[in-house]
């Protein structure tokens, strides 16, 4: 074996992040054809395959499994050194990648971004828009963005937003035709816009009242991907819709839309920014961090 220069390594370990050549190229500037001919010889020189490679997927051999569990808290402590040069520099730089869903960018992540870019011009910000719930860690994101009441156990979060409320609307128009639902279970009864997640599922309508939840499986004749589309077909009168109060607060107030079942919809924990919970932060999540806080807190400006 031709001991490899540990130059090659970041090349293997960010494939192995990824397990996608297309992503990891992008990541390292390269073009996909020149990552696989750098793995080809980081394989040879070592004398082992790291990977199985098909047309369709990427899997790590049981070679390359040991070799990145190896390498990946080595390599992390070397960026955690690099990132602490960063403590050194007036205002810190680097790249910052989030993900978060539409609503989430446009509620609350992309008006605090960009007053943070205007104060940290050496920080480049990556928003990727998805409404997958993602392992954030896995898919190379240093932080997110999520409702409160939807993140996972072992992350850190900051709220960054108000709390929230969900409504139930509909047009007069339809109200002429259905009876006003008087209970969650009338919902059934009705025809509603459905919403489904990345993922295929159904959302079911979340109600709670003096301390009794409820989950509706509601129907209906449109189903959408995204819940801003659905504010259009319900003034139209096609359903009854499940929305972000702000969405509707226009419609409501001028009476195109009509509220029901509002005391079964109460707040609940709004926009959180998570993030893994590290030894060593980098320095553009930290200055992120603190400007989301100073943010909620009427701090910054």
């Amino acid at each position: 074996m031709k001991t490899p220069s540990t130059a090659d390594l970041p090349i293997f370990l960010c494939i192995a992040q990824h397990l996608n050549f297309s992503r990891a190229a992008v990541d390292l500037g390269l073009t996909p054809s020149a990552l696989s001919h750098s793995l080809r010889a980081l394989e040879n020189r070592l004398g082992v395959r790291l990977f199985n490679r098909t047309t369709r997927s990427v899997a790590l051999t049981e070679a390359g499994e040991r070799l990145y569990a190896r390498l990946k808290p080595a390599f992390r402590d070397i960026e955690d050194a690099l990132e602490d040069l960063n403590h050194f520099r007036d205002k810190p730089s680097g790249n910052l990648r989030i993900t978060a869903g539409r609503q989430a960018c446009e509620l609350v992540l992309l008006p605090i971004a960009s007053e943070f870019l205007q104060a940290y011009p050496d920080i480049r910000l990556e928003v990727v828009e998805s409404d997958a719930l993602l392992d954030i860690v896995a898919s190379g994101f240093d932080a997110g963005v999520r409702f409160g009441n939807r993140l996972e156990a072992d992350m850190v979060s900051l709220p960054i937003g108000p709390n929230l409320r969900s409504v139930v609307v509909g047009s007069p128009g339809f109200f002429e035709r259905h009876p006003a639902p008087q209970k969650p279970e009338d919902l059934q009864a009705l025809p509603c816009i459905r919403h489904r997640f990345p993922s295929g599922s159904i959302y079911r309508w979340e109600f709670k009242r003096g301390g009794i939840d409820q989950e509706i499986e509601v129907n209906g004749p449109l189903t959408l991907g995204d819940v801003s589309l659905m504010i259009g077909p319900a003034l139209q009168g096609l359903g009854l819709a499940y929305v972000f109060e702000d969405m509707a607060r226009e419609h409501l107030a001028s009476g195109r839309l009509v509220q029901v079942l509002a005391d079964w919809c109460p707040y609940y924990p709004g926009l959180h920014l998570y993030y893994p919970s590290r030894r060593h932060v980098p320095a553009p999540l930290k200055a992120f961090i603190d400007f989301a806080r100073n943010a909620r807190d009427g701090k910054t400006g």
